[in-house]
């Protein structure tokens, strides 16, 4: 077994080539999660659950394929601003949720149910219980990413970045029970500033990493991010946009790490090389095998 660390769009692929391979849980970012219309939506979580059940919407990377927009483009006309572009299944997957978070369930236990339904065996576990955010500082002040990427389409330009709650946040069981068991840890092709350094920063869990082997598959090819804001983001906290500055974020716990064939790194661990693009599944399953060869798995 292997547990893999997952937030954003990159990392749901490689899982989804990673299913028919080896048994896997899957650690998701939080720190992204908002409640919109009345009921939580958890963007990292639903695109692990959707991916993993080959329910999403592959051009764009979230929401269900083939979704309609029929709720959404109402509360529009009624003069309702939802920000996020809500599916109408998406939307049943937030619905089923809060109500369920409603009814005293934990995050986890209602996103063990959510996967169940959705046909999932592997385990999906939230990073933590507590409340995270990802505010983005800008000149014009703070802002939640959602608002950030979102609504302002990655624009503003970024003083810092901060995960309001991460303070209190503490590692769940589950996830400790994920991470003892598994022979080998992989931090998926994320944005490292958003989507894992949050997991990283929730108590405990780096030093977990510590114990482990520990792979990441790079999420830049040269100095530009395959996709998403990571170069802004990575600037912001004083990395360099590379597969180098990629490591210096895992420094302390990195073991392995995967960069594309045409990249060179610099860092005193071993690199490996192979094509990372994933742009359909015959080249998920190829880099999900490559992963897991190089880890004997």
């Amino acid at each position: 077994m292997i547990s893999v660390l997952s937030g954003g769009t990159g990392t749901p692929k490689l899982i989804r080539g990673m299913k028919d391979l080896c048994d896997f849980a899957v650690i998701v970012n939080t720190a992204e999660d908002v409640w919109v219309s009345g009921n939580k939506v958890c963007p990292d979580i639903d695109s692990v659950i959707y991916a993993l059940a080959d329910v999403i919407d592959d051009g764009k990377w979230w929401g269900i394929k083939n979704d309609t927009f029929t709720t959404h483009e109402a509360l529009k006309k009624l003069g309702f601003d939802e920000m996020l572009m809500i599916g109408d299944k998406d939307r049943a997957t937030h619905i089923l949720r809060s109500e369920m978070l409603r009814r005293g369930y934990t995050l986890t236990a209602a996103t063990r149910e959510l996967a169940k339904r959705y046909g999932i065996k592997n385990d999906v576990l939230p990073m933590c219980e507590e409340d995270v955010a990802t505010y983005i500082v800008t000149p014009e002040g703070e802002m939640h990413f959602q608002e950030f990427w979102v609504k302002r389409r990655g624009e503003a330009e970024v003083v810092d970045v901060v995960f309001r709650g991460i303070e209190e946040a503490r590692m769940t069981e589950d996830v400790e029970k994920a991470i003892k068991r598994s022979k080998a840890v992989v931090i998926g092709p994320s944005n490292p500033i958003t989507s894992i350094m949050p997991i990283l920063s929730v108590k405990g869990l780096r030093e977990l990493l510590r114990k482990k082997t520990v792979l990441s598959v790079s999420p830049i090819i040269g100095s530009k991010p395959v996709s998403g804001p990571a170069a802004k983001l990575m600037r912001a906290k004083g990395y360099e946009v590379s597969p180098s500055g990629v490591v210096d974020c895992y420094s302390d716990f990195l073991d392995i790490f995967v960069v594309d064939e045409s990249d060179r790194v610099e860092r005193d661990i071993e690199v490996v090389k192979t094509n990372i693009l994933m742009k359909n599944k015959e080249d998920e399953k190829r880099l999900a095998k490559f992963v897991l060869d190089v880890l004997g798995v």
